[in-house]
């Protein structure tokens, strides 16, 4: 099962909705002049592509909220909710950013994620599970690696790598679309429907393909938060909380969310390259080679 995050999900949607809503309403036919006008499309596919996915942005801590049910501790009302907070706003000082949100979600299995546009406005949340399944220093290094996501402005270079995606996927389908029409279909006035149909599968399967980008970059930021984990709770501590994911076989995140948390998933062949989490050895393995900070 793929591991595909809202995040990615809602911005491509609103990618091919915006693309319907520019044919029905006659817009799109300002893009072409004999043809197309490339200055024109790329203006466009930078708006709507660069617009989806800062959106998608901008509603990530709302959205995961909502999804979760994630209840914000604002009191705490007991001794685990004050040391989460102050777990957390003792890392976040070390990783030199403002004091996140932070929340617990009800899900048995350990889990846990961070999202939000700004360095300064973020919001941490974990499982139930995570708390009652593991011991505080491991529960320790898993916020170490979800502060880490944050301090690294991981949301937002996401974005910016999404919306050049996104540009890409807008401006060629439509390249495609007008190549098939002109050339296979020899249409010399305006565009036929072979341009429309060719378009709308070029953009599904051009988006398909480009979501192995934006997973390689999430399974990239997944080795350098946990080096971070490792650098403020301790490497064996961080090691451990991996350990414990891997033996519990955490996957408690929906698909929309996966690649928000810290637990990855299982995947060989073609289908590890729409990971957003590396398997758990190589993320161990990779904390053990690396040299001690």
């Amino acid at each position: 099962m793929n591991r595909i995050l809202l995040f990615l999900v809602t911005n491509f949607a609103i990618l091919i909705v915006a693309s319907v809503t520019l044919r029905l309403l006659g817009l799109e036919p300002w893009l072409n002049e004999q043809g197309i006008n490339f200055n024109s499309l790329l203006v466009f596919g930078a708006l709507l592509g660069f617009g989806g996915a800062f959106f998608s942005l901008a509603i990530s801590k709302w959205m995961a909220r909502k999804m979760m049910g994630v209840q914000l501790i604002g009191q705490p009302r007991n001794e685990t909710e004050t040391w989460l907070l102050e777990t957390v706003r003792r890392q976040a000082q070390l990783a030199g950013i403002g004091m996140p949100e932070v929340g617990y979600f009800d899900s048995p299995e350990p889990n846990a994620f961070a999202t939000g546009a700004r360095r300064n406005s973020a919001l941490v949340a974990v499982s139930a599970g995570l708390i009652n399944r593991m011991d505080r220093q491991e529960v320790e290094a898993v916020l170490g690696h979800e502060i880490s996501h944050v301090a690294n402005g991981d949301m937002v270079t996401l974005t910016l790598i999404q919306g050049v995606v996104n540009t890409f996927v807008f401006v060629a389908s439509r390249v495609i679309g007008n190549l098939v029409d002109k050339i296979v279909f020899r249409n010399e006035r305006g565009h036929g429907p072979a341009f429309w149909i060719t378009t709308i599968i070029a953009e599904l399967v051009l988006a398909f393909l480009a979501t192995m980008i934006v997973m390689w970059f999430s399974r990239q930021r997944e080795f350098r938060a946990d080096a971070g984990g490792a650098r403020l709770a301790g490497r064996n501590n961080m090691i451990g909380a991996l350990e414990a994911l891997k033996r519990s076989h955490a996957g408690a995140l929906p698909d929309r969310l996966a690649a928000f948390g810290i637990a990855g998933g299982m995947g060989q062949g073609f289908r590890k390259l729409f990971m957003s989490h590396p398997p758990l050895d190589e993320r161990i393995a990779a904390l053990r080679a690396a040299p001690l900070a």
